[in-house]
């Protein structure tokens, strides 16, 4: 039903969206071996280290599919990571530290398998309707995951409910998680109600309510599932994130770049205060949380204990591996994370990691920025991605390959450059590092 209600005949996007839509969908759900119930390895230290071989051949192939894709669009991708330097230098410094690591080879596999993210992210912005694809594909797994994940919750307790160590259930639907639940209501919710704004935003046209009821009624799913999770980190994402959108749809003074830049550092800055520097205590109670954000402080300051070298981590994606991961686990209950996105990326890649990932956010804030004076439509996701990464992984480690939060702030913020047609004027009003494959509507200059 919310398929055929939300169909738009006009649209013609590639084939080979399918396959970024199927990686997204393993990474906002399940396993294939976890969804057929196969087991790795008998130790669980082993099993996190080594996965599972059906699981690395069906992600292999994707890749695969997703590189023959990007081949055939080459002078397209070559465009457009020209443009995103910092990503690749972030990517290349994952890369080397796998150099170092203790683990270098289940290191080195990791470190391939993030770059799949890229291949994903590369083969939607390269689709010759890329804004199309960019929402199509998104809409669509939403339309999956979340009914299904209501579904399961409410018919199939085996499929949607889990046990934790103190006997109490809590609601996981297609995930492996309360707050993995939360996550995908969270992303695949916000892209909805970008989906629903766009619809309302438009002229009046064939099919626009049928679009926004189906927008609507997964809309309404998503704040449901965020609510019976108890996920407080996604459901409080979800309302500043989502008021801003609002906002910047409704209120056009709120599209002005200056008071846009104002309402995105404001939000950042209140949430840090009252996350960290104790301000407004009232709000944590109010979400419930305490003043150890749920353990979290504590959680900080073991993992912190551990860290291998405060210079360079102890390589990409090896922290939680062999020793470490059981004498923390033997300390604070099989935990595999700092919960906390920035210290991840420390105890990984150290502070030259970090450098590199806030010189990323430095420049993907601007590029956001830049985007949604051009672009208000598209530029409204992107800044709201960008935006969920910065203030989700304040409390959640997100900043890690096949995240949601991780793809969709890679989706968000790589710029996708113009490419002029042969013989056609420079539009130098525009922003090298933020021209669009589309062209836009570029403002008039008046002498």
């Amino acid at each position: 039903m919310l398929f055929r209600m939300d169909r738009d005949r006009g649209v013609r996007t590639s084939g080979a969206l399918l396959i970024p839509m199927t990686w997204l969908l393993i990474a906002g759900s399940r396993n294939i071996s976890e969804w057929l119930q196969m087991s790795g390895p008998a130790d669980a230290v082993d099993r996190y280290m080594e996965g599972n071989p059906v699981d690395r051949n069906i992600l292999s192939l994707l890749m695969l599919g997703g590189l023959i894709t990007l081949f055939q669009r080459r002078q397209r991708v070559m465009t457009i990571l020209k443009a995103n330097a910092p990503i690749l230098a972030y990517f290349a410094y994952c890369g080397v530290s796998v150099l170092w690591s203790d683990y270098p080879l289940v290191g080195g596999k990791r470190w391939f398998r993030s770059l799949g993210d890229v291949v994903m992210v590369l083969v939607i912005l390269t689709d010759p309707q890329w804004r199309d694809a960019f929402r199509r594909v998104l809409t669509r797994i939403a339309f999956l995951l979340l009914p299904i994940s209501l579904l399961f919750i409410r018919y199939y307790p085996e499929l949607g409910r889990a046990y934790g160590m103190d006997g109490s259930q809590y609601w996981t639907g297609v995930a492996t998680g309360k707050n993995s639940l939360g996550m995908i209501s969270l992303i695949f919710g916000l892209a909805c109600v970008w989906s629903f704004l766009h619809a309302y935003d438009t002229e009046e046209h064939t099919g626009r309510k049928r679009r926004m009821i189906a927008q609507g009624t997964v809309i309404i799913i998503a704040l449901y599932l965020l609510w019976i999770s108890d996920s407080k980190t996604s459901l409080s994402c979800f309302v500043l994130v989502g008021t801003l959108m609002g906002l910047t749809t409704f209120v056009p003074k709120t599209r002005k770049p200056a008071v846009l830049q104002l309402m995105i550092v404001g939000i950042v800055a209140c949430c840090f205060s009252v996350l960290f520097l104790g301000i407004g205590g009232g709000a944590l109670q109010a979400i419930g949380r305490n003043s150890s954000l749920t353990g979290r402080t504590d959680v900080w300051k073991l993992v912190l204990r551990f860290a291998v070298n405060p210079l360079v981590g102890a390589g990409y994606e090896s922290f939680w591996m062999g020793h470490r991961l059981e004498e923390i686990g033997r300390l604070n209950g099989g935990i595999n994370q700092a919960h906390n996105g920035y210290i991840e990326v420390y105890l990984n890649l150290g502070l030259v990691g970090v450098s590199f990932l806030l010189v990323l956010i430095a420049t993907s804030y601007r590029k956001v920025i830049l985007g949604f004076r051009y672009d208000p439509d598209i530029g409204r996701i992107r800044v709201a991605y960008f935006l969920l990464a910065v203030v989700y992984n304040f409390t959640e480690g997100a900043f890690k390959m096949m995240s949601p939060v991780w793809i969709s702030f890679l989706l968000g913020t790589m710029a996708v450059p113009h490419v002029r047609r042969r013989n056609a004027p420079t539009p130098l009003q525009v922003p090298a590092e933020d021209r669009y494959w589309q062209d836009l509507p570029v403002p008039q200059i008046t002498e």
